[in-house]
């Protein structure tokens, strides 16, 4: 447990919070308001992108734009730059990042966080700098929600702002034993390894880019949102064939959500995605990471060393101090 006494060594003082919009264009500005309202409510200085809320087509402004707001937000000083929304529109300016900046910004205590499309900017990162990043809430779908932000997923972000935050720790879903008997997922302990991932859909379009991490034994943790089964499986072949997952020392299955099953599956859903998967690579193939398109996620460290303990369907992953 947390350790939350005034003499814990850590800063509770407000932190200043970077908003800004690389990708998409925010769509419910309702919502992005509320977002803010809520982090200043929290007692934290909010400064927003002066291009927060430009459009250029579906994006939040053009390519040029949307460069200099990232660049912006990596000048800002910032303790948290934290993206207003994700969704397709970073793949295609990763090559006019400039990686040094954003490298020196990390250095400097600025945590860049988001997730789903924001998962090219990291896996980049992390291939150009070895810099960490953090899995984690966007501003208008997360903190600008009708009714109260997922109590877990706020409270993993605080632990972030105050030091705090040192694991993430799950319970597995109930799965029957293998074909032979062995367990679905054996108990392991892992004791170091980096950990990288996010959506999968974007990690896969990033493979034999410039932009894919070479993560040799690597805690490799994927999520998506509106595809199927199939889809899912299709894209998990590609890291599969490409060498990607014989190289990790475990694949960890977040939430895969919003996709729709189809008559002429005759059975085949995402559990047989995870069975076929087992039957690939020698890693263990872990589920139920709390974290995905879904309102109670978890934070999660982009690029930095990790342990990985299971034990019969608990699972935890530490970084301790990594911070």
């Amino acid at each position: 447990m947390h350790d939350h006494h005034e003499d814990c060594g850590h800063d509770h003082g407000p932190k200043h919070i970077y908003v800004y919009s690389p990708a998409s264009a925010v769509r419910d500005k309702a919502a992005f308001k509320r977002g803010i309202a809520r982090l200043k409510a929290l007692g934290h200085e909010v400064e927003v992108d002066a291009d927060a809320l430009a459009t250029h087509t579906r994006f939040a402004g053009d390519d040029a734009t949307r460069l200099a707001a990232i660049h912006r937000a990596a000048a800002s000083g910032a303790d948290v730059a934290l993206i207003s929304r994700a969704a397709y529109g970073f793949t295609r300016i990763l090559p006019g990042i400039q990686y040094k900046k954003i490298a020196k910004a990390i250095e400097r205590g600025t945590r860049f966080v988001g997730m789903s499309d924001f998962t090219a900017f990291q896996n980049a990162v992390l291939a150009r700098t070895g810099a960490t990043t953090w899995a984690g809430p966007s501003l208008e779908i997360d903190w600008g929600v009708e009714g109260e932000p997922d109590d877990i997923m706020a409270a993993c972000f605080d632990d972030l702002l105050t030091g705090h935050g040192e694991g993430a720790g799950w319970r597995m879903g109930k799965e029957p034993p293998r074909a032979d008997g062995r367990p679905a997922v054996p108990d392991v302990y892992v004791k170091s390894a980096q950990l990288w991932g996010g959506n999968l859909a974007v990690l896969a379009s990033l493979v034999g880019t410039p932009y894919f991490p070479e993560v040799k034994g690597g805690i490799l943790f994927v999520e998506d949102i509106s595809e199927h089964p199939y889809r899912v499986e299709r894209m998990l072949t590609q890291l599969l064939h490409a060498g990607v997952l014989a190289r990790q020392k475990a694949v960890v299955l977040g939430q895969f959500t919003h996709y729709k099953l189809a008559p002429h599956d005759k059975g085949f859903k995402l559990q047989s995605v995870v069975d076929w998967l087992r039957t690939q690579i020698k890693a263990p193939v872990l589920t139920n990471l709390p974290f995905g398109h879904v309102p109670t996620k978890v934070l999660l460290p982009v690029g930095a060393q990790v342990s990985l303990s299971v034990e019969g369907r608990d699972a935890l992953i530490y970084w301790g101090h990594a911070h």
